[in-house]
């Protein structure tokens, strides 16, 4: 018989071994995730068992990007799709204004963050402590 007669709809659910499968990550992770991420919602059967919906595999596939791929920790994930919602994430349409490049030249920088601490301050500790780092590992 054709593979293609034995093939699940794409509308279909999906059993936890079918997803972990295709996603390409572990069950007990998977489990784990359904933990930490409240958008993943399976359905639960008799005996608990997981069903997913297509859309489901679309969020948990979104995450697995996001953590696996874009190097996101978990906290950073919430918060991208607690700030920028499940749709924008699935079609990576979301905007993280964190990574952008400064329109502005360190040295011209100098602002005050919300403790008052000026930029240059910090800035110019940091330099310090790298110079000190570098002489104490040439030591």
């Amino acid at each position: 018989m054709p593979a293609s007669k034995h093939a699940k709809s794409p509308n279909a659910f999906r059993t936890i071994s079918e997803v972990a499968d295709s996603i390409g990550i572990p069950q007990h992770v998977l489990r784990f995730w359904e933990s930490k991420f409240s958008q993943i919602k399976p359905m639960k059967r008799g005996g608990g068992r997981r069903y997913y919906r297509p859309e489901d595999v679309e969020v948990i596939d979104a995450i697995r990007r996001l953590l696996h791929d874009d190097g996101y920790t978990i906290k950073g994930a919430q918060k991208l799709l607690r700030e920028h919602g499940v749709k924008a994430v699935i079609q990576q349409t979301y905007v993280v204004h964190a990574i952008e490049e400064p329109t502005a030249t360190p040295e011209a920088s100098n602002e005050d963050l919300p403790d008052g601490t000026s930029l240059k301050t910090i800035r110019d500790g940091l330099e310090k402590a790298r110079k000190e780092l570098a002489t104490a590992l040439k030591e």
